[in-house]
């Protein structure tokens, strides 16, 4: 039977997988002709396919198509002796595999036809390909180089037709495998690939939904979870397009199609129902089609698989409904969640203070001090700078410039483009949106963000020589619509935890009527209550907004720069009483925040430990039912006994000693308040 169902699901795949496996097994009995008992000891089905989370995903197709034939060769050598009927079925069989193993079969044609939307005059030649493109899978390495093969020479005559397929497989390399990614996901209009073909190794953790939302299995995996994993791939956030499109092939006259789509629309209606489908119910239906698919017994499959409700309620089917009620306790947990971290995410946003306009702001002052362009918009007609692409200048090609900006700046590339843009200067250049919102994958586009290694370098270059000195190092006058002279003290105030972590920056501004030292006599100036500073920077961004106030005399910055040393004199006092006012808002700022996080991970510990005390009362009312498990579940739960009995403790020191460091890591230790920047507001009228 594992012989048999071995060669049953390469024939559901393609008669190329099936004949390649039928021609080891006929060798194998040739090679063993009389074994000595029936199938025995710790044989396996070939037919687990590596997935992109098992480590044979990364061996080369090669190697584990040479795996399979050894363990079929196996089986065969352990399985009775054949009579000269059956090996002339086998003989049989493989003529009608070899006649037809290499002819575009029904799906191939059926695919074809829907090729359509993506090449119209499919069959004329140099016919035009659209923007649109589809995602192949199959399970078997055979079926994959099959329908290469059969698609290749269908578009051979369409315009750029090498280019327009590729195949996405195990035991590619991590370069050829961020290539094939990023063409994919690149603008169609940019790169020719339309058609990907992919085996199991690309079902998790790829993502390839930037330009496709259609789908085919070309053949229906048995794992029931498999075809969700693969539709994972394009049905996922940030596509594009408000319907995903995956499709499968149905035989109707074919018993063994008949179970498997009454199988996937079963595993269908149980993920929209629940989320995701129970360890148990995924155990219960792969056991089902263990043995194959016997046409004998298509309608006693098809019923259990539809059904999934037995009359008497066994230990088993008691462990299901509680698997299932876990599932829909999983998913209100879940929303919950969800809801909780986004009110997480809108206080950070307000606790930060981080726009993508300061953010963009603060990298294109880093740029500055580095005697580089700042950022440059790219699509000035995007109305959104958020969404915007941005320039991001070629840091490793100024003279006597850092050689290790090179291979920072590889990380804006694309995937090559390390070795590929050495040669030109215009090459280094990189397109980035600094949006916190990114919308698409765009290969060409890299999103910056804060812990991006561009992104930290320049924010690192920022905070070292942005306030440089302790003395006072920028001053700069402007012209004002307002009769009377103003002035502007521009202070820094940082907050210092343990290890000299930073954890509060501000600037203080203050305000003052300006006048002239000659009319002062003892008196200082006076700084202005904050209603009126804010009128005075309001004055300002007008006037840093209008050319003809930015055009100040030499004569004027002459007279008022023999003053300022003497204004900031007077109003630094002013500007340190403002900044104490502030150390004590930010101090209880931060110690609230400190209680609150405090609080939220002792209370994460917690929760922690409800769970694991419930997954041992669990673990202790399922020992009833070992007698039904298979060992390795047997030795899995021994394996998460252990590892509980380890955990608790552990959790207990941390709920002991981790709320309380994060405590102490809000205690302001050091006080920093520094002189930035000095500005006059000068009358237009004076």
């Amino acid at each position: 039977m594992l012989v048999i169902t071995a060669l049953q699901k390469r024939l559901l795949s393609s008669i190329e997988a099936f004949a390649s496996t039928l021609a080891v097994h006929r060798r194998a009995i040739d090679k063993h002709p009389a074994p000595a008992t029936a199938a025995q000891g710790n044989s396996t089905c070939p037919s687990r396919r590596p997935g992109a989370d098992d480590e044979r995903a990364e061996l080369p197709e090669d190697e584990l198509a040479r795996e399979d034939a050894a363990q079929v060769e196996l089986i065969t050598s352990r399985s009775p002796t054949l009579g000269p009927e059956e090996r002339a079925l086998l003989a049989e069989m493989a003529r009608i595999a070899e006649s037809a193993r290499h002819l575009p079969d029904a799906r191939v044609r059926r695919f074809l036809e829907w090729l359509l939307h993506g090449c119209p005059d499919l069959g004329q030649p140099g016919a035009a390909w659209t923007n649109r493109r589809v995602l192949l899978f199959t399970e078997y390495a055979d079926t994959k180089r099959y329908l290469i093969h059969q698609i290749s020479a269908a578009i051979e005559s369409t315009d750029d037709a090498s280019r327009r397929i590729a195949a996405f497989h195990g035991g590619m390399g991590d370069e050829a495998r961020e290539q094939i990614k990023h063409a994919f996901n690149a603008d169609p209009a940019k790169h020719p690939l339309r058609i990907l073909v992919a085996t199991d190794a690309a079902r998790e953790g790829v993502n390839l939904q930037n330009h496709c939302a259609d789908l085919f299995h070309f053949d229906i995996p048995w794992n029931p979870s498999r075809m969700e994993q693969r539709n994972g791939r394009i049905d996922r956030k940030l596509q594009r397009e408000a319907e995903v499109r995956c499709h499968y092939f149905v035989y109707t006259q074919r018993p063994e199609d008949r179970v498997l789509d009454v199988l996937v629309r079963k595993t269908a209606t149980i993920h929209r129902e629940l989320g995701s489908l129970s360890p148990v119910v995924e155990r219960n239906l792969e056991e089902l089609l263990r043995g194959g698919i016997a046409h004998t017994r298509e309608a006693d499959l098809t019923a259990e698989i539809a059904a999934q409700e037995p009359r008497r309620k066994t230990l088993l089917d008691l462990q299901i409904d509680r698997e299932l009620e876990q599932v829909r306790k999983r998913q209100h947990d879940l929303k919950l969640r969800v809801q909780e971290l986004r009110g997480l995410l809108a206080d950070s946003q307000a606790w930060l203070g981080l726009s993508d306009e300061h953010f963009r702001g603060a990298l294109s002052a880093s740029l500055e001090l580095l005697g580089a362009e700042p950022l440059t918009q790219l699509d000035t007609t995007d109305n959104d700078p958020a969404r915007a692409r941005w320039r991001i200048p070629a840091l490793d090609r100024r003279a006597g410039a850092d050689p290790t900006w090179a291979a920072t700046l590889d990380t804006c590339g694309s995937p090559g483009a390390a070795t590929r843009s050495r040669g030109s200067g215009a090459a280094r250049h990189r397109s980035a949106r600094s949006s916190s919102r990114p919308r698409s994958l765009d290969g060409e586009v890299v999103h910056l963000h804060l812990e991006h290694r561009v992104v930290q370098r320049l924010l690192g270059r920022f905070r070292s020589q942005g306030f440089l000195h302790d003395e006072l190092t920028r001053a700069c006058v402007l012209r004002s619509d307002d009769p009377e002279p103003k002035l502007l003290v521009l202070g820094r105030l940082s907050l210092y935890g343990p290890r000299a972590a930073r954890l509060h920056d501000e600037v203080l501004a203050i305000a003052a009527q300006w006048v002239d030292p000659d009319l002062r006599g003892r008196k200082k100036l006076t700084a202005l209550p904050v209603a009126a500073r804010d009128e005075v920077l309001a004055q300002l961004e007008h006037s840093l907004a209008t050319p003809r106030l930015r055009d100040v005399p030499e004569a004027l910055q002459t007279r008022l720069r023999a003053h300022a040393q003497r204004d900031v004199a007077e109003l630094l006092p002013q500007l340190e009483a403002r900044a104490r006012e502030r150390i004590a808002a930010a101090e209880k700022q931060l110690r609230r925040r400190g209680e609150q996080e405090s609080a939220a991970l002792a209370q994460v510990i917690a929760g922690q430990v409800a769970r694991i005390h419930r997954k041992i009362a669990e673990h202790d009312a399922s020992q009833l039912g070992l007698d039904f498990k298979e060992e390795h579940e047997r030795r899995q739960l021994a394996a998460d006994r252990r590892y509980w009995d380890t955990r608790l403790p552990e959790l207990a020191r941390e709920a002991d000693r981790a709320p309380a460091a994060i405590k102490r890591g809000y205690v302001v230790q050091a006080v920093r308040v520094e002189p930035v920047g000095l500005v006059y507001l000068w009358p237009v009228s004076a």
